[in-house]
């Protein structure tokens, strides 16, 4: 990545004072971005960086005359090599897109039409900017795919796009942005889906094709680390407006204004160290294990063969899970080994993650501990009982009193059609714990335990933060005094401010209950932080196992030390910033 020569050069970019408003159903302008400036010259990147709701996307799309709704641009100027583009006329602005500003828009998942095959959607592009047409525009498209990274791209050009990875799909998505050779590229949360591996695959070969190109690169993103490694001038939004703007090392070694200061301490990238809490670890730990030793206090969760003679909570030997597949032919079928002999224990009061790229096995893994998939072979054993051998209704009820998961996404694990207040109770009702003034109880110390107020109650997950969300799938969790929660990919759909508070939450509920966790994740700084073991998983097995510790300071595999190298910003030293903070803070419902 080259640094752009600003020096007697003039801006490609400018934007002067910039608002931006949406219009509330009662007509009112609502603001989204205020009195922002933000200069961008040829050849540089500019990072913007905030969590959700910052105005950073807003901005982006400002540029490019795609505000969604009502927005509306309300003030200031967009120059755009020198002209105003933020009144264009419709028609200017259309013809600026792909073959002057191009776009690499946020989600790989759900921004290529499904019904068309991939090649197609760029050869749309190349027709709509004037760049070829028919066959030219067939062979350019392969090109492109090459450009890319995309093996055997013209075969590629002919799939759809479930035929393709997310790491494929977003290189598809880079291709089509940089169809036409635009100026300046907007890149909106380019990697926020991927593994930190393959997003360390995109965003060098990202870098490669602009700096060769000469394209100038806008970058959205909440990810610090990312911001560090890959920009030349960083750009701070808060609440819609920008608060910290300057050569990207110096604000994140040197960081002003008090936001920049949170986000920097909060950014697991850039913190390398476990999390503390305010209660003695060590000691809920013992409590735990003596508990364990001489079997007091049985929890009516667990059915009543439960042995409780260890001090390891879960225990796998050998767990292998086979996928029959369909193969070549009307009839073939092949086998897919998706966890091949795993084992591992999860020691009480400690949190062990299982980290790996997509694909892994990771989430099949939790899957089957949890009891909701089969293993082909192999055991787990909760308290020294088989789970796969509990068949007894009543039994099996015990169980996921015992165990309870925390999923991915806090938009999709909430029924959007119950209140918070059913969807803690729900598991309570369904268990015959208590009478309805008993829940309801149960269900406002859940709350006062994840640090909401019992106003939430009688809301919906829609009128909820994405954090604010996953803290009520946490307080659900918890609400039947489970011994393990298994959290998969808890953190990673989160900003990094609602992270680290959500991390710290966690950490602070298992000092104070004696929780034990299963970690699912992609991202090793995550680990840093929460994990007191790690099982680094490659296609199905494990290939390095270790306290975090060991796998941090010595790593013994080559695929771990890409997976350390690949965590962006790791390696960039900062100033001194108090990390951390405590979740039992009340959130702001109106943030």
């Amino acid at each position: 990545m080259n640094a752009a020569t600003t020096a007697g050069s003039a801006p490609l970019l400018q934007i002067r004072d910039l608002d931006v408003a949406f219009r509330n159903e009662k007509k009112q302008p609502v603001p989204a971005v205020r009195g922002a400036n933000l200069t961008v010259y040829e050849g540089q990147t500019v990072a913007i960086v905030g969590e959700s709701g910052s105005g950073k996307s807003t901005t982006a799309h400002a540029i490019i005359g795609l505000l969604p709704g009502t927005g509306h641009v309300t003030g200031g100027e967009i120059l755009f090599e020198g002209q105003d583009i933020a009144q264009a006329r419709k028609q200017d602005i259309v013809a600026l897109r792909g073959s002057s500003i191009g776009l690499v828009p946020q989600d790989p998942m759900s921004n290529l039409n499904p019904l068309w095959k991939v090649g197609h959607q760029i050869k749309e592009a190349l027709v709509a900017n004037g760049v070829a047409t028919g066959k030219a525009a067939d062979a350019r498209v392969v090109e492109l795919l090459e450009e890319a990274g995309l093996p055997d791209a013209a075969r590629r050009a002919q799939q759809y796009p479930h035929e393709f990875s997310g790491g494929m799909r977003q290189r598809a998505l880079i291709a089509m942005g940089l169809a036409a050779r635009p100026k300046l590229l907007i890149a909106d949360e380019p990697t926020s889906a991927l593994d930190v591996t393959v997003q360390k695959q995109i965003l060098d070969h990202l870098d490669t094709l602009t700096d060769e190109l000469g394209v100038a690169v806008l970058l959205i993103t909440h990810d610090l680390g990312l911001a560090a490694e890959r920009a030349d001038h960083l750009v701070v939004m808060y609440k819609g407006q920008i608060v910290e703007s300057g050569p990207a090392l110096e604000i994140l070694q040197d960081p002003h204004h008090p936001y920049t200061q949170r986000l920097v301490a909060s950014a697991p990238s850039l913190a390398s160290q476990r999390l503390s809490s305010g209660k003695q670890r060590s000691e809920v730990r013992e409590a735990a294990h003596k508990q364990a030793r001489h079997g007091g206090g049985e929890s009516a969760a667990v059915p009543a063969d439960v042995g409780r003679a260890s001090d390891d909570v879960i225990e796998v030997e050998g767990l292998t899970k086979v996928f029959t597949l369909p193969g070549k032919g009307p009839f073939g079928k092949t086998d897919f080994v998706a966890v091949d002999d795993l084992s591992f224990s999860l020691r009480r009061g400690t949190t062990t993650a299982i980290v790996g790229e997509s694909g892994s096995g990771k989430s099949t893994v939790a899957r089957m501990v949890l009891g909701l998939l089969e293993p082909t072979s192999g055991t787990v054993k909760l308290d020294g009982v088989d789970v796969a051998g509990v068949r007894r209704k009543e039994d099996r009820l015990r169980l996921r009193r015992t165990m309870q998961p925390v999923f991915q996404n806090p938009y999709a694990s909430l029924d959007p059609l119950f209140t918070i207040y059913r969807s803690i109770e729900e598991p309570l009702r369904v268990h015959g714990i208590g009478t309805e003034k008993e829940r309801e109880g149960r269900i406002r110390d859940l709350l006062e335990k994840v640090s909401l107020p019992t106003s939430v109650m009688r809301r919906f997950p829609h009128e909820l933060s994405g954090g604010q969300r996953q803290r009520v799938a946490i307080a659900r969790a918890l609400a039947l005094e489970p011994e393990v929660v298994i959290c998969d990919e808890a953190v990673s759909a989160l900003d990094v401010l609602v992270q680290a508070q959500i991390l710290t939450l966690l950490n602070d509920l298992q000092a104070e209950l004696g929780l034990s966790y299963l970690f699912i994740t992609h991202d090793l700084a995550v680990v840093r932080q929460i994990a007191d073991d790690v099982l680094v998983m490659q296609n199905g097995r494990v290939v390095e196992a270790a306290s975090v510790e060991q796998v941090f300071s010595a790593p013994q595999q080559e695929y771990t030390r890409l997976l350390l190298e690949a965590i962006p910003g790791a390696s960039i030293p900062l100033g001194v910033v108090e990390a951390g903070g405590s979740s039992a803070a009340r959130i702001d419902l109106d943030d």
